[in-house]
């Protein structure tokens, strides 16, 4: 009796999965890696000398320096709540928890140019609370500070989705059998849990990063565009454009690229070598 042959579903000609990979390839170097590519081709296009002379503007300096300190101050804002929101869903049942989960999404379907407007509701010289700012001689909106509350907005996210499916699928064993040897709860969170999401941590960390560092649409509204003050580099890089320094405005633009690359390598580096911590880290 011959037996029957019993085609696989999934299965697809040589020719079908042909096309589609190079389909694919082409979406990815049409709209990604050429206009990347762009971008460094034409910071560089007159030469190394040129291209490092961008960086020697005043204005450039002062938008670099403000970038990186709004990071330096957003970044470990969002690993505070990152940790704490993780641990309370993944470890606690309380009430609106699914509406609490609901919410850590939100700067994901909100317009970054909406959630800056929302602060110069809130703090601007004729919102809710502008004139008690005003009486007190304290500024938040065209300052530092309006600048790094619409960047934890949009960028808190990022560290709790990366953590909260890896503690969830983790459960609370571990803990509850640490607890129960004496230990207390920091050192339980201490020597048990954090080890065990310390790879989902820092990649949420390399993504809150670079999406702080490159935020535009919020800090355009927040800021006020003061040249030298309040400008970090995605606003520098709009106005070295707009006065026609095209070679200035790539060179400072590769700067966003290759911190987008460089996050991309180390996320690569990471996935490579602690692949099933991180695969886990990504289980939706």
């Amino acid at each position: 009796m011959r037996a029957e042959v019993i085609a696989d579903p999934t299965s697809e000609s040589r020719l079908a999965r042909f096309a589609i990979i190079l389909l694919s390839v082409a979406f990815l170097a049409f709209f990604l890696i050429l206009p990347l590519g762009a971008v460094f081709v034409e910071a560089l296009r007159k030469g190394l000398e040129t291209y490092f002379e961008s960086f020697s503007d005043p204005d450039t300096i002062s938008a670099i320096e403000l970038t990186v300190l709004v990071a330096a101050i957003a970044v470990p804002l969002n690993v505070v709540f990152g940790l704490a929101a993780s641990w309370a869903i993944a470890k606690f049942d309380f009430r609106g928890k699914s509406f609490f989960v609901t919410l850590i999404d939100l700067p994901f379907s909100v317009s970054p140019v909406v959630s800056g407007l929302c602060y110069v509701v809130l703090f601007g010289a004729q919102g809710y609370f502008g004139p008690w700012l005003a009486a007190h001689d304290l500024q938040i909106i065209f300052a530092l500070p309006g600048i790094v509350l619409a960047t934890v907005f949009v960028t808190f996210p990022f560290v709790a989705r990366e953590l909260i499916p890896l503690m969830q699928e983790q459960g609370t064993s571990e803990e509850e059998a640490a607890l129960s040897l004496g230990a207390g709860g920091f050192r339980t969170f201490w020597s048990v849990t954090l080890p065990n999401v310390r790879w989902a941590l820092l990649y949420g960390v390399l993504l809150c990063n670079a999406r702080a560092m490159g935020e535009f649409g919020a800090v355009s509204v927040v800021s006020g565009h003061l040249r030298g003050l309040t400008n970090t580099v995605p606003l520098q890089v709009e106005i070295l454009y707009n006065d026609y320094n095209f070679v200035a405005a790539f060179a400072v633009a590769s700067v966003l690229a290759g911190l987008g690359l460089v996050t991309l390598a180390i996320k690569s580096g990471l996935e490579w070598r602690y692949g099933d911590e991180m695969s886990s880290a990504h289980r939706r």
